[in-house]
């Protein structure tokens, strides 16, 4: 009979081998905590099109540990509301909440270089697991995490008072950061974000690190770690690649209605320089949405079946869409800023100067806006005023 305690200390030497969990004190952590604690009433599990509800005390304990201290994410909330008990049947719908796989979870708490007496603003409360990771080195009062569904926090703050952890779970607008218990030694963001709010970096203190991921696409997102200056600016760069849900502020829905429609009248067309299936990849896309802050790519198919791509920047009523014939592809562009000229710009150098990698990626935030850079490449450069 499996039993929970043999479980995490199998979970444990499986990130350990993956090189993911390094730390002395966070291993005995994961050894401790209990996820299956932080996963009930239940989980949804990915069918592909469909979840499939699993429902802890609907199934044996062994069956259930098993899925608990699997290294997979586990969706716990979806559509913003509906929960595994509250349906018997396969349904459809946009996880809102979940348990990141143990592997993203370790990485990050690693990236953060704790040290004893760290007091640490957690970004998306979520199911709480990691709170309680960081609350067993730290101790409790030295955490503050917060959530922005209160049913979500609920569920969270419930979870962490059964493990014994009274920690300060707060329900409200995370980008807002929580100035009652700053100035924090650490932040770190458990959604992605368009970019770091400001009121982190105020809210931590010099030498500190705020932690999160930014982008607003499902792919081509970069986990950001920065530290603190003294001058009330932050600076660092991208570490990695990183995936995680939008934060519920930011998160846009998916453009609707007929894409004709949008793209009928275009200031300009010609052939492009690089094809925009090159948005697929991560990099690319990471620097599309450095290039067009704001704007969606949509994914879709003619009639004869050939794809169909398109950006879309609702705020500035700008699009760009391409066509294409056989392997040759054309872009129309319409609205007042020409979408694809300022992405392909972009793609163009970062090709040129040898494809380098996410984690060449620098960047600096000031009160009055974001720097992004690669070092040695004058032409890639960004600023994003904030207004």
């Amino acid at each position: 009979m499996t039993d929970a305690a043999s479980e995490r200390r199998r979970m444990a030497a499986v990130l350990v081998t993956r090189g993911v969990l390094k730390s002395p004190w966070l291993r005995t952590a994961v050894e401790s905590v209990s996820r299956e604690q932080f996963l009930h009433p239940g989980v949804f599990l990915d069918e592909g099109r469909t979840w499939q509800p699993v429902i802890a005390t609907d199934m044996g304990p062994d069956e259930w540990l098993k899925i608990a201290y699997s290294v997979d994410t586990l969706t716990t909330q979806l559509d913003g509301h509906l929960t595994a008990d509250q349906t018997g049947e396969s349904v459809v719908g946009v996880p809102t909440s979940s348990s990141t796989d143990p592997a993203t979870v370790i990485g990050m708490i690693e990236a953060l270089d704790l040290a004893a007496g760290h007091r640490v603003l957690e970004i998306g409360t979520g199911t709480g697991y990691s709170t309680a990771l960081m609350c067993h080195y730290l101790g409790e009062d030295n955490v503050t995490t917060i959530e922005v569904d209160a049913q979500v926090a609920a569920r969270a703050d419930a979870a962490l008072e059964a493990v014994g952890f009274s920690t300060w779970t707060v329900t409200g607008d995370g980008l807002l950061g929580h100035p009652y218990r700053a100035p924090y030694d650490r932040v770190i963001a458990t959604c992605a974000i368009r970019r770091i709010p400001y009121a982190w970096i105020r809210q931590t203190k010099p030498g500190g690190i705020v932690l999160g991921t930014v982008g607003s696409w499902p792919w081509g997102t970069g986990l950001a770690k920065l530290t603190v200056g003294d001058d009330g600016t932050a600076a660092g760069r991208i570490v990695g690649r990183s995936s995680f849900m939008q934060a519920r502020a930011q998160a846009v829905a998916p453009l609707a209605g007929d894409l004709s429609a949008r793209t009928a009248y275009a200031d300009s067309e010609r052939h492009v320089l690089v094809s925009p299936l090159l948005l697929e990849e991560w990099m690319p896309a990471f620097l599309a949405q450095l290039a067009a802050p704001g704007t969606q790519l949509v994914r879709a198919t003619n009639g004869d079946g050939s794809p169909l791509r398109y950006l879309f920047d609702p705020e500035r009523e700008s699009f760009a869409e391409f066509l294409v014939d056989g392997e040759s592809w054309t872009v129309r562009q319409g609205g007042p800023v020409a979408l694809w000229d300022n992405v392909e710009r972009s793609l163009v150098a970062w090709r040129d100067a040898g494809a380098p990698e996410i984690d060449s990626v620098r960047l600096r935030v000031t009160p009055a806006s974001h720097w992004y850079w690669i070092d040695g490449v004058p032409s890639l450069h960004w600023e994003h005023r904030i207004t």
